[in-house]
């Protein structure tokens, strides 16, 4: 799985930060890394010198093998909490993305499935 970051002119997108996104990322979709080919990351500032409670988004595109890519965006106070709430969201959104293609697979349609006797 590769991990593209990218950070808008705001955020110092040092190796800190590159590290602990992958290290994130890495841990949060161990469970699907064998079915992303690539995971971008974007991380924004949005009010640049001002602070605030949402002031960092940060939003993740996975691009799941075979499928539609999948994206999932979360706003914070700081560029970690940010990231690490993306990842979540991420892997839940994979996780039923990957249940539902899993449940359907291998399931018969019950005859007379929707019709009312």
């Amino acid at each position: 799985m590769h991990i593209q970051i990218n950070t808008d002119k705001n955020i110092e997108g040092g190796e800190a930060l590159a590290e602990h996104v992958r290290s994130v990322v890495e841990k949060t979709l161990k469970h699907h890394a064998d079915q992303i080919s690539r995971v971008e990351v974007h991380l924004r500032d949005v009010n640049a010198e001002k602070t605030g409670a949402q002031d960092h988004t940060c939003t993740m595109e996975a691009r799941p093998k075979g499928m539609e890519p999948v994206a999932a965006t979360y706003k914070a106070a700081n560029n970690h909490a940010a990231v690490e709430g993306a990842a979540t969201s991420l892997a839940n959104l994979l996780r039923t993305r990957f249940g539902k293609l899993h449940d359907q697979k291998g399931k018969a349609a019950l005859p007379f499935q929707g019709e009312q006797v």
